[in-house]
């Protein structure tokens, strides 16, 4: 039975590990496009139908590149950094509940009872990937890139920690299986806590150094910005990082503030396909959907918005997230008070 176990839960890391990289992989392909269409231009089409393939050449391409390192790097830390990026960017899915349990089996690698401090820990870890890589490169560039990442990154993890407070309040728990199934049951959260997702989503693309956040990359200012010595899949390791964590973000959006796979009128849908694994793959399919419209927000917002000066970034951050996320919480404990939630 525990043998079983393990390899149901096995088979599913592998499925979460191939989803993650595959959809990071068409990602890139979904950005070139949707950059294409925003800039009246086709976009790839020339490798594969539709230029579908072009992932894979993107990805032969990369792994056929010259393997450079800096003369004067320190060329472990050089390795580290890319490896650490890629790491904690596969480890946050982990806690994501995909589906509901088909034949007692739950559709998620693990469900532990501090879900979202677990995403918090590895997210923070991801910023030490950036930072030693942008260091052990020896170039001024790449350093004055990975110190703007960190400071950035590590400003934004506080006012998106402090969003999800009022979450945890309102649930009574930090799974995310839990959160997901009490969305079942009434509203989404998002109608519940709007100014919590909307300063998650704000902070969400600060933490994936997504444009208008995107200053740890300014060409403009630091040539390619941290990675700007990499090459090779090293490079490739990075910006497929970014991918994933677009991915992480979709998914975690999705499950705290849009039900995950909950569906409107689930109960009519089950008594309707009576079988409990085709329930379970139309859920698995509608919260895959709103993670790709999560992506497709990411890519919309970075082709439609210009870039901010780093004391905006800051302040934002600082003087505007940061206190808007306290009167969340505040506000949040004196309605549940007023209700008679909490005594």
């Amino acid at each position: 039975m525990l043998s079983s176990f393990l390899i149901i839960k096995f088979l599913l890391a592998i499925a979460v590990f191939a989803i993650s990289l595959g959809v990071a992989a068409y990602a890139t392909y979904g950005e070139r496009k949707v950059a294409a269409f925003m800039q009246d231009r086709i976009g790839p089409d020339r490798a594969g139908p539709f230029g579908l393939l072009q992932p894979i050449a993107d990805g032969v391409k990369m792994f056929m590149k010259e393997d450079f390192v800096p003369a004067n790097s320190n060329k472990f830390l050089f390795v580290l950094g890319p490896s650490i990026a890629m790491t904690t960017a596969l480890m946050t899915a982990v806690v994501v509940p995909w589906a509901s349990p088909v034949n007692g089996v739950a559709l998620q690698v693990t469900d532990i009872n501090i879900g979202l401090l677990y995403v918090f820990g590895v997210v923070s870890i991801g910023v030490y990937g950036i930072m030693i890589g942008g260091w052990a490169s020896n170039n001024k560039y790449s350093l004055l890139g990975a110190l703007r990442a960190s400071s950035q990154m590590i400003s934004y993890e506080i006012a998106m920690g402090l969003s999800l407070i009022s979450i945890v309040m309102i649930t009574g728990t930090m799974s995310l299986g839990k959160i997901v199934e009490q969305q079942s049951l009434g509203y989404w959260n998002v109608f519940l806590q709007p100014l919590a997702f909307l300063i998650f989503l704000i902070c969400s693309f600060a933490e994936t150094n997504r444009a208008p956040f995107d200053l740890p990359e300014c060409e403009t200012e630091l040539v390619g910005g941290y990675h700007t010595e990499y090459s090779s899949m090293k490079l490739g390791f990075y910006l497929f990082s970014e991918y994933v964590n677009m991915f992480n973000s979709g998914a975690i959006m999705a499950s705290l503030f849009f039900g995950g796979y909950n569906l409107p009128f689930a109960s009519y849908f089950a008594q309707m396909v009576g079988q409990n694994w085709i329930l379970s793959l139309i859920q698995f399919l509608f919260f895959f959907g709103k993670i790709l419209f999560f992506i497709f927000l990411f890519m919309w917002v970075r082709w439609t918005l210009p870039r901010f000066r780093y004391d905006q970034l800051m302040t934002l951050g600082w003087k505007i997230l940061l206190p808007l996320s306290i009167l969340n919480i505040v506000a949040t404990g004196i309605f549940m008070y007023m209700s008679g939630q909490i005594q």
